[in-house]
């Protein structure tokens, strides 16, 4: 599970890297070439399609981190876990989602399935 917990806290780092390229030298690191993203929101594939849903969240929740809330559930090539949109480090979450982040056979992200647990008020 250690080599799943490093790829959690690797892809909540993406959501989290102000710099656009290395966001995008991170992405393309972690991820297969043609990984599909799906949440509520998006349904993208590949490096720029997971890259442009990170960047449109950064940038309409300027300020805020995403941060894991919980523990990390894995078995196998997947792990699931549950982030939250946070003001400052143990903040209360304005968002809390769940996503599964699943592998290749070398550690790579080839899948992340998404799921919104609170969304913030309009």
């Amino acid at each position: 599970m250690s080599d799943l917990t490093t790829t959690v806290t690797r892809y909540l780092d993406i959501w989290n890297e102000a710099d656009a390229d290395k966001r995008a030298a991170a992405i393309a690191e972690l991820f297969t070439a043609d990984a599909p993203y799906i949440d509520p929101l998006a349904a993208v594939e590949g490096h720029e399609g997971f890259g442009a849903v990170v960047a449109g969240a950064r940038e309409q929740f300027q300020g805020l981190a995403f941060e894991l809330h919980g523990t990390i559930d894995a078995h196998h090539d997947q792990a699931r876990f549950q982030w939250g949109l946070v003001t400052e480090p143990g903040a209360e979450p304005v968002a809390i989602g769940f996503d599964v982040l699943v592998t290749d056979g070398a550690g790579r992200i080839k899948g992340v399935y998404g799921f919104l647990d609170k969304v913030p008020a309009a």
